[in-house]
């Protein structure tokens, strides 16, 4: 099913390693070391379990170039509150690959790749370009990206359903070495889409004229552009016993309405040589797009409709609690660092003005419990440096 709840996760979980890297970039203009990394990955809450393995390979040739290859599986099967309004559980895979190029000139980074993402009814190509630049001897990094995205969306039972969008992403970003034991970084976003841009399978509701106790359906209807703006300050302050402390605000807003604020501190504190633990709280709050609304009074009541609990107004906490093993100079033939991660995350939503239609009991429309729910995630990887 396309743009379902497991792309919001994912892109949510590559802003957090984006911003990391870009704060991480003040340190050196240096290439990736060489490595493979493997990733297994578990989604589970809100009725959806999503989870399949990832493993990446970089290999530098030379002083000035690295090359990377990556290949990721999400394993879904669904049975969410959205699903089962409507529809029956399903099961689905996509599969992604990614291939790069990393090229290193004096005190610039010059970054190029392209990303293909398969399933049954939706392929989604990206091609993607960065350079990074230190300036006043590694004290201060910009980052300037671009990303161009098209994609194809079908609809599984109809063959002659064929949609198309288009997006675009323009990133700056500045890391900044303020003493020697602290970092601050602020990240510049802009997305542009165009296109089909709503889910083939998902309807909205309206109050039935003939029988107001009850409810009938009517597909969505999402305006054809969008434009969103991200901005994010972070710092990471190093503490004197082996441990650091970060923090970061991050403000979005978008053409549609959608205003955003997340909020996330976290700590890593080394226990020796070889061990680190890790831990976080993040919260997240929106208010609901222009055209959102969990139930309307009529039919076509307006242009635009969409019952999409992720355009509501909602709000979310995460906790993330991981520990980390890390072997340098390994025994290993071959192999000059071994690191083990496990990492889990908790994270909880409540849902304002979306409201659980699949809840026991008999209720009036627009009167049903407000929707809620948990979920965890789950990464367990091992990362092999030679």
């Amino acid at each position: 099913m396309a743009v379902t709840d497991r792309f919001r996760v994912a892109a949510l979980s590559l802003m957090a390693l984006m911003a990391l890297l870009t704060v991480q970039s003040a340190t050196a203009a240096t290439l990736p070391v060489d490595k493979v990394d493997v990733l297994y990955h578990r989604y589970d809450g809100g009725g959806m379990v999503i989870d399949g393995p990832s493993v990446l390979v970089r290999k530098g040739i030379g002083p000035q170039v690295s090359f990377s290859g990556q290949y990721y599986v999400d394993s879904v099967s669904a049975a969410s509150v959205d699903v089962l309004a409507t529809a029956s559980a399903y099961e689905e895979e996509r599969t992604e690959y990614t291939v790069g190029v990393d090229y290193l000139y004096d005190k610039a980074i010059l970054s190029l790749g392209y990303t293909n993402s398969t399933e049954n009814d939706y392929e989604a190509n990206t091609l993607y370009f960065s350079v990074s630049q230190e300036f006043f001897g590694g004290m201060s990094t910009v980052t300037m990206g671009y990303a161009s995205g098209w994609d194809e969306v079908g609809k599984v039972g109809n063959e002659t359903f064929s949609e198309e969008a288009d997006r675009r992403n323009y990133q700056l970003g500045l890391s900044q070495v303020v003493t020697r034991n602290s970092l601050v970084g602020l990240d510049l976003e802009v997305v542009t889409d165009e296109g089909y841009l709503q889910n083939p399978y998902r309807v909205n509701r309206y109050i039935n004229p003939d029988k107001p106790a009850e409810f009938l359906t009517q597909p969505e209807r999402y305006p054809e552009t969008r434009t969103s703006t991200s901005v994010a300050v972070r710092a990471l302050y190093y503490l004197p016993y082996r441990a650091s402390i970060r923090g970061e605000y991050r403000y979005f807003s978008d053409t549609w309405g959608i205003n955003a604020h997340t909020m996330e501190l976290g700590y890593v504190h080394g226990l020796n040589q070889r061990w680190t633990l890790e831990g976080s709280v993040r919260y997240y709050t929106q208010n609901e797009a222009d055209f959102y609304s969990d139930l309307f009074p009529f039919a076509n009541s307006q242009t635009h409709l969409a019952r999409d609990k992720e355009l509501s107004s909602l709000s979310g906490t995460t906790l993330a609690f991981g520990a980390v093993y890390e072997w340098k100079q390994t025994s290993l033939p071959g192999i000059d660092r071994l690191q083990f991660s496990l990492l889990v995350d908790w994270l909880n939503f409540e849902y304002d003005n979306f409201r659980d239609v699949t809840a026991p009991g008999v209720y009036l429309p627009g009167e049903e419990p407000l929707y809620s729910f948990d979920a965890y995630v789950t990464r367990a990887s091992l990362i092999l440096e030679y």
